[in-house]
């Protein structure tokens, strides 16, 4: 209990500068900002904070960071809206998101779909914060322990999640998943210096940005698939016109198949959001396949599974508090986004690591009480606003595309004022329209692009320090240890087709 008491302390001082009307004001517009900003495609949440620092300068650090916080959490959430309901996500970490949610859209599920999406993302950020307040330094410390062949092991791990991700065909998400991993070698080598597949154009050099291929392959390839089909389709393939009506509540069924979700998702993506590197996307990408795996549904899944939404989207969301322990605790950005608010506490002078919990433990406090309340202002914000979502599916399909792909172009034009960027957008929307047409899923292709070139760069780094000897893969526990999980993650559905069958003739 004596333990607890400066805690306790601490927070109630926290709370107390996090309700001041000023800074709860900015809290509000932190977490509206967010929530529109993760609806419109190809800004995201690092884009958005960076425009802002400038506007900041002048209000108190405490205040700012209750912005920044609340409009960080608030673009976890908000890229679920257009994922579920039209299939375009406005991030890459709602990739997933959008594989089922898009479907209990077409059921007219949309609203089960947002709430679910919703509740998750309160749960998941609730508890990452209380994470965050208590196990800062014991987490870091873990962190601490991967060195290269560690995180080489884990991107392997993550890349065997793509097994499933292919349908009936396994081979189609293969053959996706090379797709993304050779987008992701365009670029400098980071090794060499050397510059691969650029084809002579200066906006290839710094390689294709994940954002610019998500929208490209969802958002502009979801346009270029309706101009190029515009004919009604067959009932039955789930491509039908949603229905707008029925309930937004969640069925008993739904909620007892959410819970289990929203709490295997909240471990999966803090633990990544930890873990410097792996981030947001890498976290729903496994909690979509922990939820595949640990299912007694398992053919739902990318046909309307509210578990391959529930998991996802508390995993995004818990990844963003997962993302802040390192920064706070050891001054270490986590992901784009906190590599942004690092700058932020530069520019105010402050220097995030364990000092800075006795420098300026106003602030710490005042910035943890603060995600706190913007969780609640989310939900409080979204949850009655799902019904007006919900209407965006009577606009129109042609004027919503061309909405759609108004804002792809500028947000992803604002990324670096590059038309090189542009065009790369219209030819990966090509691109999934040509691997539509054969069956082939586009989210193992954003998943490659993430892991490819950090697979790459932690791998020759491992090898590097081994001088050369591969078995530092397997001498290091935890890197063996990563290695058999993605094994057995690979060989789990046909060893279990075997098991089925053995104990089938058994039977018989």
């Amino acid at each position: 209990m004596g333990a607890l008491a400066p805690l306790a302390e601490n927070l109630a001082a926290g709370f107390g500068a996090a309700l001041l009307p000023a800074n709860l004001l900015l809290g509000l517009a932190g977490v509206t900002l967010g929530t529109a900003v993760g609806v419109l495609p190809g800004i995201g949440p690092a884009l958005a904070i960076s425009m802002l620092l400038p506007l900041t300068f002048g209000i108190d650090p405490a205040g700012a960071f209750i912005l920044f916080g609340g409009l960080y959490y608030g673009a976890m959430y908000g890229g679920s809206t257009t994922s579920i309901l039209v299939r375009m996500p406005g991030e890459a970490s709602s990739v997933m998101t959008a594989r089922d949610g898009y479907r209990m859209t077409r059921r007219g599920r949309a609203g089960a779909a947002l709430a679910t999406a919703a509740i998750g993302s309160f749960v998941a950020g609730t508890f990452a914060t209380a994470m965050l307040m208590t196990a800062a330094p014991a987490l870091v410390e873990v962190a601490l322990t991967f060195g290269p062949a560690e995180y080489a092991a884990l991107m392997v791990l993550a890349l065997a999640a793509l097994a499933g991700l292919g349908g009936p065909s396994p081979a189609k998400g293969l053959a996706a998943a090379l797709i993304g991993l050779a987008l992701g070698t365009i670029g400098i080598d980071v090794q060499t210096g050397q510059a691969r597949f650029t084809f002579g154009a200066a906006g290839l050099l710094g390689g294709l940005d994940v954002v610019v291929v998500t929208v490209g392959l969802f958002a502009v390839g979801e346009v270029f698939w309706y101009a190029a089909t515009r004919a009604r389709p067959a009932p039955g393939t789930g491509e039908e016109r949603a229905e707008v009506g029925g309930p937004v509540r969640l069925t008993r069924a739904e909620w007892r198949r959410s819970w289990p979700a929203w709490l295997r998702g909240t471990l999966v993506g803090f633990f990544c959001g930890v873990l410097p590197g792996a981030g947001a996307t890498v976290a729903s990408f496994l909690a979509y396949d922990t939820e595949r795996r640990c299912s007694r549904r398992p053919a739902e899944f990318g046909d309307g599974a509210i578990e391959g939404v529930a998991g996802p989207e508390a995993a995004n969301n818990a990844s963003a508090g997962g993302s802040l322990v390192p920064l706070l605790a050891l001054g270490i950005p986590g992901s784009g986004t906190t590599a942004v608010m690092l700058a932020a506490f530069q520019m105010y002078g402050l220097q995030p690591g364990p000092l800075l919990f006795t420098q300026d433990a106003t602030l710490v406090w005042a910035l943890i009480a603060s995600l706190y309340v913007s969780n609640f202002l989310l939900l409080v914000l979204n949850l009655p606003l799902v019904r007006v979502w919900v209407q965006l599916l009577r606009v129109p399909r042609p004027l919503l595309f061309a909405t759609v792909l108004a804002f792809a172009t500028l947000g992803v034009y604002s990324l670096d004022g590059s038309l090189v960027d542009v065009g790369a957008i219209y030819v990966l929307g090509l691109l999934a329209c040509v691997l539509r047409g054969h069956g082939v899923p586009p989210a193992p292709i954003v998943l490659a692009v993430v892991l490819g070139p950090l697979l790459e760069q932690e791998f020759r780094r491992a090898m590097a320090i081994s001088g050369g000897d591969p078995t530092v893969f397997v001498t290091r526990p935890i890197a063996a240890g990563l290695l058999v999980l993605a094994v057995l993650a690979v060989a789990a559905p046909t060893l279990a087709g075997s098991a089925r069958r053995w104990w089938t003739r058994r039977a018989r």
